[in-house]
């Protein structure tokens, strides 16, 4: 006898959006399940804001389905198990945070305790502080807070890292992993590519409205035949423009950075051409090149 899975905490389904005239959203699939993060990305009008909004139940699609662990967006029972973190919040400015996150609370059955969610949100040094008085990097803390307070199965996460500084992002990452680890799956939006290829187990590209890549992070990049060359060298950029294979050159001083569809042949021939080469480096192509590929608008591609 065969064993139905459970369904993803949150799918899309062929999902299709109209805002008038504009076709927001073009047959989109997209699954989140169980202990893992799945990172959407894509520039200003792609179609992100749109499928958060579809599984949110703040609206329907027009065609296909948005699901929560197989009951519809829109169904109450669905989204209590659901906590989010958007690039657009208001919260009562008087209120004292340790404030904020005790009324919060009270909107679960079992939710965190106010110390871990403090801890997990890095907190401790202004949790009686009140809400209007915090830096904007102090606030996305605080909403973060308030989004896993409930100790939520599925998490969306909507540019989640804008305004902290390298020490506090880094601390979020980590209470991101360890919540993934736990088991809640995370739906992540950034136009920090670097976050996405740390945090993600999966990759989906929107443009236009539609999918142009899904994948985890090595699949998406190997969408990508490229690397760069770094090194010291006397050959001049010019020369090196010429070279086979050779697809940019950009340099700085005696430096050169050298953008290649395979690095080997090129590698082979500036150590050939010259003995005195230093400091030479090759780097694959991240998932910022893949990016920006899958991104180009139509005519620069």
């Amino acid at each position: 006898m065969t064993i139905d899975a459970s369904p993803p905490l949150a799918c899309l389904q062929g999902a299709h959006k109209h805002f008038g005239p504009r076709h927001a959203l073009r047959g989109v699939d997209l699954a989140i399940d169980t202990g893992t993060l799945v990172a959407l990305l894509g520039g200003n009008g792609a179609g992100k804001t749109t499928s958060i909004g579809l599984l949110l139940g703040l609206s329907r699609p027009d065609a296909g389905h948005a699901l929560l662990s197989g009951r519809p967006a829109t169904d109450r029972r669905a989204r209590q198990e659901v906590g989010v973190m958007l690039q657009a919040t208001s919260l009562p400015d008087m209120l004292r945070v340790r404030e904020l996150l005790e009324l919060t609370r009270r909107y679960y059955p079992a939710p965190r305790s106010v110390a871990d969610c403090i801890a997990l949100a890095g907190l401790e040094d202004f949790h009686q502080h009140r809400y209007g008085q915090l830096s904007g990097g102090q606030q996305r803390r605080v909403q973060f807070a308030l989004a896993i307070c409930g100790r939520p199965r599925l998490l969306f996460l909507d540019e989640p890292t804008t305004g902290l500084d390298i020490e506090a992002r880094q601390a979020l990452w980590r209470a991101i992993r360890e919540m993934v680890a736990d088991g809640c799956g995370v739906l992540l939006t950034t136009h920090y590519l670097e976050e996405a290829e740390a945090l993600a187990d999966r990759v989906v590209v929107l443009r236009e409205g539609g999918v142009v890549a899904a994948g985890d992070v090595e699949a998406v990049r190997a969408r990508v035949s490229r690397a760069r060359i770094g090194c010291r060298t006397t050959v001049s950029a010019d020369e090196v423009a010429r070279w086979p294979g050779v697809q940019a050159v950009s340099g700085d001083g005696a430096r050169l950075d050298i953008t290649v569809a395979v690095a080997e042949p090129v590698v082979a021939r500036l150590l050939a051409t010259d003995a005195t080469l230093s400091g030479l480096e090759v780097r694959r192509a991240g998932l910022a090149d893949a990016f920006l590929d899958l991104t180009a608008d139509r005519e620069a591609a």
